[in-house]
């Protein structure tokens, strides 16, 4: 079966073109291996689930790998301790068992007592017994075990989750004298170092974070036209096109900044809609080759600014729900004046969470230029700014301007420098030069 671009759901390296994972790996298995614990917080669609498979495979012959997913916890899974407890015993036993080693026969014996707990056999069971049952299967095992956990936002907001993270941060701390996990990853959007645990109901102000032995992931996940170029050397090898490889990995750079969903968006626009559908014969390659052109990249862009998509819709839904990320996002597009960057402001922090800005040099900047436009798109189509003044002569010079779906420039500057000249001609200043 022939590869694929893909945007929904992780990548599987066998079924997708994908970037090369490798130096990434390499650096979060140092964290892992020095025994941290930490948390891969990125934007919607950056790539986390197919990270954490890749590193699932990657770290298997030296850890025993336990890989959950906390999208499939119902509600009901969250209610109680109890509750919680046996659905993570069931599912952490289930993702351990995918190891086929099975080990000796004291871990064998752990294993057993976990299930028994998980089905009611040996009493109460809540979280305490849940790690002490935890810790005496890291101590018979013959492999330090890695727990990873994606999609924690499921559960954010979820005291049960807070009082997980709390044993978790517990046993860590005594680590030297109870047996625990090797390494603990977290994936998601939200940072979980942000959410905090009510010591006591009564005292609402005094919070702790259950999770402030976390180390920090800096770990690029975005990719660079260096991880662009390998994807598409695979993908045109397989296709013959011979195109400019350096110089389409420049471009799908230049407008999403390396995001992952964009870039293989784009790259898929480019595949199946711009160069026809996948599994083309010889003859009709020239069309693919075509698609794999500036002008096909134009294309692409074009559609991807006027299509809806999951990232899309989740990136517009917080404008409603964040006012102030919403207030701060258009002072960037629309003031023109900078903004400096202040990881403790909230909006700014919120707006980087989701993917919106990013750091630059100490300002904050819109994340790409695919978000540029597509926010400015959003904007503009407001009934508030479509009732002003200036939107509506917009439009009617609209048509003038844009010529074979490209902007006219050099109509652009006449224009301007004719509505100069009818502001500014009848004054008596020359422009100010100077040299550097």
């Amino acid at each position: 079966m022939a590869k694929a671009f893909n945007v929904t759901g992780a990548c599987i390296p066998e079924e997708h073109y994908m970037v090369r994972l490798d130096e990434r790996l390499r650096e979060i298995r140092e964290l892992v291996d020095a025994g941290k614990y930490f948390s891969v917080n990125r934007a919607r669609q950056y790539g986390k689930t197919t990270v954490l498979m890749a590193l699932e495979r990657y770290l298997q012959n030296v850890y025993r790998v336990v890989l959950l997913d906390f999208q499939t916890f119902d509600a009901e899974k969250f209610r109680s301790g109890s509750a919680f407890a046996a659905a993570f015993a069931k599912s952490f036993l289930r993702a351990l068992r995918r190891d086929k080693e099975e080990g000796s026969q004291a871990f064998q014996a752990a294993l057993s007592r976990l299930q028994e707990c998980a089905q009611g056999g040996r009493g109460e069971f809540a979280l305490m017994e849940l790690f002490e049952e935890l810790s005496d299967i890291c101590a018979a095992a013959d492999r330090p075990i890695v727990l990873m956990i994606d999609e924690v936002d499921s559960a954010a907001d979820n005291q049960v989750f807070m009082d997980f993270l709390a044993q978790l941060r517990a046993y860590y701390i005594r680590r030297s004298l109870q047996p625990t996990f090797r390494s603990v990853i977290l994936a998601g959007v939200c940072d979980v170092k942000n959410l905090r645990r009510k010591l006591r109901p009564e005292e609402e102000h005094k919070v702790n974070s259950p999770w402030n032995i976390a180390t920090d992931f800096k770990i690029d996940m975005s990719f660079s036209p260096g991880d662009i170029a390998g994807m598409l050397e695979e993908y045109d090898s397989d296709y013959g096109i011979g195109m400019d490889i350096g110089r389409m990995a420049d471009l799908i750079h230049a407008y999403t900044s390396g995001y992952p969903f964009l870039v293989s968006r784009l790259c898929k626009l480019m595949d199946e809609e711009i160069g026809g559908t996948q599994g083309l014969g010889a003859l009709e390659n020239c069309v693919k080759k075509r698609a794999w052109t500036e002008d096909g990249f134009q294309k692409a862009v074009r559609v991807i600014l006027s299509e809806k998509n999951t990232l899309f819709e989740s990136l517009t839904g917080k404008l409603t729900g964040y006012p102030t990320l919403n207030g701060m996002l258009r002072a960037l597009l629309f003031t023109g004046r900078s903004i400096v960057y202040n990881a403790d402001d909230p909006a700014m922090d919120a707006a980087t969470m989701f993917g919106f800005i990013r750091n630059q040099c100490g300002v904050a900047v819109i994340a790409n230029r695919i978000f540029e436009t597509r926010l400015y798109n959003y904007y503009l189509s407001l009934a508030e700014m479509q009732g002003l003044e200036i939107y509506k002569a917009s439009l009617q010079d609209r048509n003038r301007f844009i010529v074979d779906g490209h902007l006219d420039m050099r109509l652009v500057l006449e224009s301007f420098a004719i509505h100069f000249n009818d502001l500014y001609g009848d004054r008596g200043e020359a422009f100010i030069s100077c040299s550097i």
